[in-house]
């Protein structure tokens, strides 16, 4: 899929090793682009072994570059998640001009793929053992970076 393929040549996240099988709930199909966000961050959440918060309701098209982009109906979208009773949003930064009246969710906004990457990797490690990396070996550009960490705990 394309939201694999950009993981792997944008954000160092190897997946090439691993069969990924997405499962939507009652077998639907999703044509929707707006989904590759919240794809995106339950395939990394997955391989980080750092569980997504509940309360959250990602969306957002992810470009051939690992941009992340608005999508439409951002206000509608967000009214319907806190309907549904999410106290949280993660977006496109270039989207929250579009949240208008934001229905009392709490906004996050991501730049870019590799941020959002770097966010829930980040969450990986710091729920491992002192010492350890449960991102070890996974995300190519992260893994320095949790070698610093680990040393300096």
């Amino acid at each position: 899929s394309m939201v694999l393929a950009v993981l792997e040549a944008h954000c160092g996240v190897k997946l090439s090793g691993y069969d990924v099988y997405f499962n939507v709930a009652g077998g639907l199909r999703i044509n929707e682009p707006a989904a590759d966000m919240a794809a995106a961050a339950a395939l990394v959440s997955s391989l980080a072994n750092a569980p997504l918060p509940v309360d959250a309701v990602y969306f957002g098209e992810i470009s051939l570059s690992g941009a992340v982009r608005p999508v439409a109906q951002t206000s509608a979208r967000l009214k319907e998640a806190a309907k549904l009773g999410f106290g949280r949003a993660i977006l496109p930064e270039t989207a929250r001009g579009d949240a208008v009246g934001d229905a009392g969710l709490a906004l996050n906004t991501v730049g870019s793929l590799t941020s959002l990457v770097a966010d829930i990797a980040a969450k990986g490690r710091k729920a491992t053992a002192p010492g350890k990396s449960a991102t070890e070996g996974r995300f190519k550009h992260h893994d320095d970076e949790a070698r610093r960490d680990a040393r300096a705990s």
